[in-house]
């Protein structure tokens, strides 16, 4: 097809892996598509991009909070500076199509193609818009979503259900191998992740329970760049961030704690896994989390923990499900129906038409 696709978006793993596996998608599908990615010039995302083979060029980013901040002052050169790099980015480079995953460094992208024409597609990964998508959602030909809900927040729009990319190594995991690397033997294991930041609130509600947990099981915990000086033992495998190994190593899990952000949701779905989420609440949040959350709580796929949650209330909650592995795999048949398919090749399959 001989075609150059845009990608933009940034911040965290959560705008970047559903993105990437779009691309890798795309690129299975056509060979002559050109992917480029814009993103943060300070951001987390130019190495994991990178790292999937996929040229990346950072632009000058800053937050669009909501809040009073100092930083708003300063950011506002940032964010100025960032249309004009897109702007001239756009001009050089003459994309065939964005697409947008979120995250404030799109903005610039996505208005910079839409003054001139170009065709914009954004995705939306939680069950209510962040404010970059609800900016970008008018330089947008298409707005894909995540939940058949979501559509509502863009009346008068071109709104498409697609459901959340999930990489292809989620769906080729291998437990037996992801158990070899844990180490467990015949343990079951607990898998806590945060985020690709880790989240302090899970972080120490886990550290509280360990010695209840590595009595009874195998803990794999991803928890970010937190400072612990406890005690480890032998069936805790503290991580600050999980690479190649996540895919398989969730695979293995009988059991999976976490925040609620969309990535890691679907990732967990896919995998068919129960999970306790613990989502970021409205006091640091929009209440996303809690959003998305609820929704795999109606779809009987998790429990979900609010508020000011304690390690008792936890501990109550994993008790009763590692006792009872009929309602963990109910659980799990659950979170498999809500990803029903390859959102990233639906995604993907989209993009090509739109480029014919």
């Amino acid at each position: 097809m001989n075609k150059l696709i845009v990608f933009t978006g940034g911040g965290t793993a959560g705008h970047v892996y559903p993105g990437l596996s779009v691309a890798e998608s795309l690129q299975a599908k056509d060979s002559e598509i050109r992917i480029l990615w814009i993103g943060s010039d300070k951001g987390m995302e130019k190495p994991i991009v990178e790292g999937a083979g996929i040229e990346f060029i950072g632009i000058p980013s800053g937050k669009l909070r909501r809040y009073f901040s100092l930083k708003n002052v300063t950011d506002i050169f940032r964010i100025a500076a960032g249309f004009f790099k897109a702007g001239a980015l756009m001009n050089k480079y003459k994309p065939d199509l964005i697409f947008s995953k979120g995250g404030f460094v799109s903005v610039p992208p996505v208005a910079a193609a839409g003054f001139r024409k170009i065709p914009v597609i954004t995705h939306e990964s939680d069950v209510t818009p962040g404010l970059a998508t609800r900016i970008n959602k008018r330089f947008s030909d298409d707005i894909l979503v995540s939940y058949a809900g979501t559509a509502n927040y863009f009346p008068g729009y071109n709104v498409i259900v697609s459901g959340n990319p999930v990489r292809a190594a989620i769906f080729n995991a291998d437990s037996a191998n992801g158990r070899r690397l844990s180490g467990a033997g015949k343990r079951k294991i607990i898998f806590v992740i945060g985020g690709s930041q880790g989240a302090l609130q899970v972080n120490h509600l886990v550290e509280e329970l360990l010695p209840w947990l590595t009595e009874n099981f195998f803990v794999i915990h991803q928890t970010g760049k937190h400072p612990y000086d406890g005690e480890t033992g032998a069936f805790y495998r503290r991580m600050e961030y999980i690479g190649d190994e996540l895919p398989d190593l969730m695979a293995a899990a009988d059991l999976i704690i976490s925040r609620a952000g969309a990535s890691t949701l679907w990732e967990t779905a896919a995998l068919g896994k129960p999970s306790i989420l613990i989502p970021l609440g409205t006091g640091a949040s929009r209440g996303d989390q809690s959003r998305n959350a609820e929704s795999f709580r109606e779809a009987g796929a998790s429990v979900v923990l609010e508020g000011a949650v304690t390690a008792e209330q936890l501990k109550n909650e994993i008790d009763r499900l590692m006792s009872n592995d009929t309602m963990r795999d109910h659980m799990g048949r659950a979170a498999l129906k809500i990803v029903n398919g390859s959102p990233a090749d639906f995604i993907a399959e989209h993009i090509i038409k739109r480029l014919r």
